[in-house]
Formats: structure tokens, C-alpha cells, sequence
């Protein structure tokens, strides 16, 4: 298993600064959990800073929803898709910072019934193939979640060659 990765059941790390941050969660959506060669981007829409920047989609942990329960939910609002979730991308200090407040916890995820379309808070989706993950204009907190999960995944790091 991958140094920056754990099983999707596993506790948070517990203690460090990330531990007092709201939390936000995010899934890395993929084309296969085992061996990830594409990935699913999102074009935000609002608020006005962040419109027009390329992220992971996801949302913020409601009271008394746990993390994953609060992950299936806001896909089926944003993308209109069910998922499987597959290992937790760990970020440093048990979260991936998110400015100004934030912190955000990132799965892997595969499709298991819909197909992806920009309902709420994306007026596009791209499917990434391999190579071109760092091909859209990631906003800044999660282009290192991205590259994070790209270090795990070779098959995405290059396009397929040709004949």
C-alpha cells in the first residue's frame, strides 16, 4: 500500500493543528481503484474567487454526518452519482489544508451507478486521461492533493504509446 494512503475504514490520525479545522471532504473520482488511468475534474462556478478553477469534487461535513456518509451524499448532489470508496489519500497532518479555514479528507472513488454531470457547483466535468492530469487549472489546495494521487498511480502518469 502506498505511504500516503489507508484503507477507506481506518480512523483519522488523531492530534495536530489539522484536528481543530472544519472539515470539508473531497473524492478523488477514478476510472478504477486498483489502477486509476483517469480521473474526473471539476469547473467551479462559484464563489467568484475560486469560478473558473479545476477541483476535486466534494463538500463540507454537515453536524453529525461522519465523513464518508457526508462524501456519497455531496456526489449525489453535485454529480448525481452513487460510488464506491476506495483508500483515503492522506494529507499532511491528517488533512489537506484548505484556505482559510478548512481542512479536507480525500478518498479514492469509483463510479457505481449514473454517469457524472455538472448538477451543482460545476458548470463542467473532464475526464483526465493519462498524462494530462495536471492538464486543467487546478486550484491551488488541491493541485498537491492531485499530484498526490498521481504519485500513486503510474498507469495515469503517461499516455499510452502509440504504434
Amino acid at each position: 500500500m502506498p505511504p500516503t494512503s489507508q484503507p477507506a475504514d481506518a480512523a483519522p490520525p488523531a492530534g495536530g493543528p489539522a484536528s481543530v479545522l472544519p472539515l470539508v471532504v473531497g473524492a478523488a473520482v477514478v476510472d478504477d481503484l486498483r489502477s486509476p488511468r483517469h480521473l474526473l475534474s471539476g469547473r467551479r462556478t462559484e464563489p467568484p474567487h475560486l469560478a473558473g478553477g479545476w477541483e476535486l469534487p466534494g463538500g463540507k461535513v454537515e453536524p453529525g454526518e461522519e465523513p464518508q456518509e457526508a462524501l456519497h451524499r455531496e456526489l449525489k448532489e453535485e454529480l448525481g452519482v452513487r460510488v464506491v470508496l476506495g483508500e483515503e489519500i492522506i494529507g499532511p497532518e491528517g488533512g489537506w489544508k484548505l484556505p482559510p479555514r478548512y481542512r479536507m479528507r480525500v478518498w479514492l472513488a469509483q463510479v457505481i451507478e449514473g454517469e457524472p454531470a455538472p448538477i451543482e457547483d460545476h458548470d463542467a466535468l473532464r475526464w483526465l486521461g493519462p498524462g494530462h492530469w495536471l492538464d486543467v487549472g487546478w486550484l491551488p489546495a488541491n493541485l498537491p492533493i492531485v499530484q498526490a494521487v498521481l504519485a500513486c498511480s503510474p498507469e495515469a502518469a503517461d499516455p499510452p504509446s502509440g504504434p
